[in-house]
């Protein structure tokens, strides 16, 4: 028996005498936002991410210009910026991925309230691998994938997981105050985030 297996059989046991049918309380609702792109971006700076606003023609100036100079960068597969000297992912290994300065991806959706960016791992977005590992994660999101709060995300990232796609959930650069509750940044994931709001 699989552990899955093992613990759906807990939950089956734990309902058993648990009327079908039973309706599970909305989640509260945040007020209505007058600028959902606006809130959002601030709520990305507040975790100390890089935030720029631009079009969709100055996207790739943007993006170039976000890039260390002469850094070596991994894009993903359907990425729909070209990126100067992005290499395009080969499935690299992790320590591959660890000679790499940057890393170029685009989001499935940007969540308001939380300042959460979310990856299901489709085109233009690559590998869990490579928006992990490189020290800069540069993460195009455009405004008309910005929605208010967790529960207007989760329809638009039903697709993707139910192809078996994981989500990568993100706020801010990767940190941890673990020790002593001195912030470290970079520990767990990209030590920077640059987020370029197209819209």
């Amino acid at each position: 028996m699989s552990a899955r297996e093992q613990i759906l059989g807990k939950v089956r046991h734990a309902l058993a005498g648990v009327e079908p049918g039973y309706d599970v309380p909305a989640a509260p609702r945040i007020a209505e936002l007058p600028d959902v792109v606006a809130h959002f971006a601030e709520r990305v700076a507040d975790y100390r991410a890089v935030v720029e606003r631009c079009t969709e023609a100055d996207l790739p100036a943007r993006v170039a210009a976000a890039l260390p100079s002469g850094a070596r960068v991994v894009v993903p597969d359907g990425l729909s910026v070209e990126v100067p000297g992005g290499v395009l992912d080969r499935g690299f290994t992790a320590h591959e991925l660890d000679t790499f300065a940057a890393v170029v991806t685009e989001a499935r959706v940007g969540i308001a309230e939380t300042g959460t960016i979310v990856l299901d791992h489709g085109p233009g977005q690559g590998r869990r691998a490579i928006s992990l590992v490189p020290d800069l994660h540069v993460c195009i999101v455009r405004a008309d994938q910005v929605v208010p709060d967790v529960p207007d995300a989760l329809p638009l990232l039903a697709p993707g997981t139910n192809d078996g796609r994981p989500l990568t959930w993100i706020s801010g650069p990767s940190a941890t105050s673990d020790i002593e509750l001195d912030r470290v940044e970079g520990v767990h994931g990209p030590r920077t985030l640059h987020v370029l709001i197209v819209g």
